[in-house]
């Protein structure tokens, strides 16, 4: 049996069982490989101290600094009655700040001998708040002694890596872990070829993984992480090619227009022009419908920025070329709502073989799972007969019974709910591959579509259609001023006095069970509103019916409501019969009420910039100036109140987009955060290593022309396995 590569032995037989089960369950890590590619978060200097100033609340840290101060004190309590309870308390101190620690009963003996004033250490916890000050209670600590045959000078300078810790296992004992490992760096297989490596100077693999964990200077650091960046940015640009490339090699028919068809009908009767931008898109997108590959399209843009024109214009194309088109929404609601839309937009186009229908007319269907058995054979027929030119439906279009006469081409709504299997599932539906167009109503900055959808051409929508009309957006500090809350209900009155309607939006149904009552225990008022549950669409819709909106029409739209209620709510509220709508998030994307121009977000903290911008971007949709209320009990200096604030000061999709990403970590954004894996970058910054992820991306396009297979680069071959295995297939989903 041959050896097992150094880089894939197994932790338990390195480390021992202990240490290998907690870096598997808390970390994620299995193999000496994993390990080595565990990157210090930080590097702390010996010499100096880090900022205790600045420690966040509530998060496991680690700190270098030293004794100011130590004292026993002793206390009678339920466990001492006597007085013979013992605390020690110790003060350390950085020059920025400083920072109590304290240990209890028989835990301060071993502190109390060795924490002496003077005495330096890292030391690791969970920042927690008592009498208003900052501490860490029992943390663990390691003492920093100079050895003897070091220098003061070196070990003052020598740079101490801070590892990304759990409670479980802390820095130092990582870094120890780390220790025992490194020998087999030598033996990393580089997977960028060497002509790639010397063009731009970066070290080899093995060099890299050296200077990253134990860096003499900090000029190797800098070395190790733009070598490491170029790793993960080719290697995941490379996997992104290769699929480009094998969905190029398809064959696909290419679908051209009828000079006087139905989109040239539907045009005609257009009551508007086609804005210059979406002129542009539709151009790109026939051009690519005209050719015997299959499109492969990501079509993103502002919230009403008229994408679903553009894709009804492509999928009549289609229709008019002597094929059909499937259209995939996320939610019933959505594909309701889009199926309402799209057969309102085309009139007498959508009534292909009814009565009134015009020449040359096609029949527009529903499908979505919970429909009547009558109805959905009725739909199935159609679609295999192909007298149904085009289907609009939830993932009930991916089943195995639903079969299409000549399917051209599919539009995915958006994206992020949707795998790269389901897209494949639909597209084996064709005889041949159909065309493949991908809307995303959340704008994202040019790095992350490169990343995330590096094997979609893009094209953006960034002009808005005439007639939309502004929306202003506010921030209600509900905690701070609550008669900015009743100014806000004032506000929704006056707009409903005006003739126009309102959403209320709030995170939670109501019908839940109720989550067990914690123990009562006195927090502060940052705490107090994280602990209490979201408000609820069930509580709030009751308590403004009856209080502050009382005499209004106010209706409830959530997800468990039954699919015909939840259409029926909808047409009334399009049809002007309800002047207030209370819902969940089943009306962020797609909803279209004209009508409809006040907004209010309740618990807004509650919810992501980009989902806050997509619920807003359904008011204003009229020729009535839109309005949207966040209301928020945070407090005036939270994370939470300064990303409010961020929504409010703009309505530029692709710049909040770059908000969102730089406060959450590039592994939610990449779909990691549902499927539990960890994102393969570890060291690449989606917004900061823009140049790079070009670069790599114009690399690997180049590599995988010439030798699509890589067989003449077999360790990059290896690397792309790595990141392709089981565990990661999730990370190409894209969530």
């Amino acid at each position: 049996m041959d050896p097992v590569p150094a880089l894939e032995e197994p932790l338990k037989k390195v480390l021992g069982p202990a240490t290998a089960k907690v870096m598997a369950e808390h970390l994620g890590l299995h193999t000496v490989g994993d390990l080595l590619h565990h990157y210090p978060r930080r590097y702390e200097e010996r010499g100096q101290l880090t900022h205790l100033a600045d420690l966040p609340m509530d998060e496991h840290v680690t700190v270098v600094a030293q004794v100011a101060d130590a004292r026993l004190h002793t206390f009678a309590s339920a466990k001492a009655p006597r007085g013979k309870g013992q605390r020690l308390e110790v003060t350390i101190t950085d020059g920025s700040g400083r920072l109590q620690l304290v240990f209890f009963g028989a835990g301060v003996h071993k502190p109390h001998k060795e924490l002496l004033p003077g005495t330096r250490a890292l030391f690791a916890g969970k920042v927690s708040v008592f009498n208003r000050r900052l501490q860490l209670a029992h943390p663990a600590y390691e003492l920093l002694r100079g050895d003897t045959e070091e220098t003061v000078e070196t070990w003052a300078s020598a740079l101490i890596p801070i590892y990304p810790a759990t409670a479980k296992l802390e820095s130092w004992k990582i870094g120890k872990a780390l220790q025992t490992v490194l020998p087999s760096a030598q033996e990393a297989v580089d997977p960028l070829p060497e002509s790639l490596r010397d063009g731009r100077a970066l070290v080899p693999l093995p060099e890299a993984l050296l200077k990253i964990h134990r860096p003499h200077t900090k000029a190797d650091i800098e070395d190790a992480r733009a070598r490491l960046k170029w790793d993960e940015a080719f290697v995941l640009q490379v996997a992104l090619a290769r699929r480009r490339h094998a969905d190029a090699q398809l064959p696909a028919v290419a679908r051209r227009p009828k000079p006087d068809g139905l989109l040239t009908a539907f045009d005609d009767r257009l009551p508007f022009t086609l804005t210059e931008g979406q002129q542009k898109v539709s151009r790109e997108i026939f051009d690519d419908l005209a050719t015997e590959h299959p499109m492969h399209r990501l079509l993103q843009g502002e919230v009403g920025s008229g994408k679903t024109m553009v894709a009804l214009r492509a999928m009549l194309a289609v229709v008019d070329a002597g094929g059909q088109a499937a259209m995939l929404a996320p939610t019933e609601v959505l594909a309701q709502q889009h199926h309402r839309s799209v057969t309102e937009m085309m009139g007498e186009l959508a009534e292909g073989g009814m009565l009134g229908g015009a020449d040359g007319a096609t029949k527009v269907v529903l499908l979505t799972g919970s429909m009547g058995a009558a109805a959905r054979r009725h739909a199935l027929l159609d679609l295999a007969t192909g007298e149904a030119g085009i289907v609009i439906g939830t993932h009930a279009l991916i089943e195995d019974k639903v079969r299409f006469h000549d399917l051209g081409l599919v539009v995915v709504d958006e994206q992020h709910r949707f795998g790269v299997e389901q897209r494949d599932a639909l597209r084996g539906k064709g005889k041949q591959p159909p065309h493949l167009l991908v809307m995303t109503a959340t704008p994202i900055p040019r790095t992350v579509a490169m990343t995330v959808f590096g094997d979609l051409e893009t094209s953006v929508l960034d002009q808005l259609p005439a007639g939309r009309s502004p929306i202003a957006s506010h921030v209600v500090p509900a905690a701070d001023k609550p008669h900015f809350l009743a100014r806000a209900w004032e506000r929704v009155r006056e707009e409903v006095a005006n003739g126009h309607q309102a959403y209320v939006v709030c995170p939670r149904i109501g019908d839940e069970e109720d989550a067990p009552k914690g123990t009562a225990k006195k927090k502060s008022p940052e705490d107090e509103v994280e602990k209490r549950p979201p408000l609820a669409v069930l509580d709030i819709a009751d308590q403004l019916a009856k209080g502050p909106l009382k005499g209004l029409r106010v209706e409830v739209l959530h997800g468990r409501m039954q699919p015909d209620d939840k259409d029926a709510v909808m047409r009334r509220f399009a049809a002007g019969e309800a002047d207030v709508l209370v819902a969940t998030t089943v009306i962020e994307v797609g909803v279209n009420v004209p009508n409809a121009t006040a907004m209010v977000i309740m618990d807004a903290d509650r919810f992501g910039v980009s989902q806050l911008h997509q619920l807003r971007g359904r008011v204003g949709r009229g020729s009535a100036p839109g309005l949207c209320l966040l209301v928020t009990e945070m407090p005036e200096a939270s994370a939470a109140r300064q990303r409010l604030n961020a929504v409010a000061s703009t309505l530029d999709g692709f710049e909040l987009s770059r908000i969102d990403l730089e406060q959450r970590r590039e592994g939610d954004v990449l779909g990691q955060a549902q499927s539990g894996t960890r994102s393969s970058l570890r060291m690449l910054a989606v917004i900061d290593d823009e140049e790079i992820i070009a670069e790599a991306r114009e690399e690997a396009t180049r590599i995988v022309a010439a030798d699509p297979d890589l067989t003449r680069l077999p360790a990059l071959r290896t690397a792309l396995d790595a990141l392709l295995d089981e565990e990661r297939e999730q990370y190409l989903e894209k969530g």
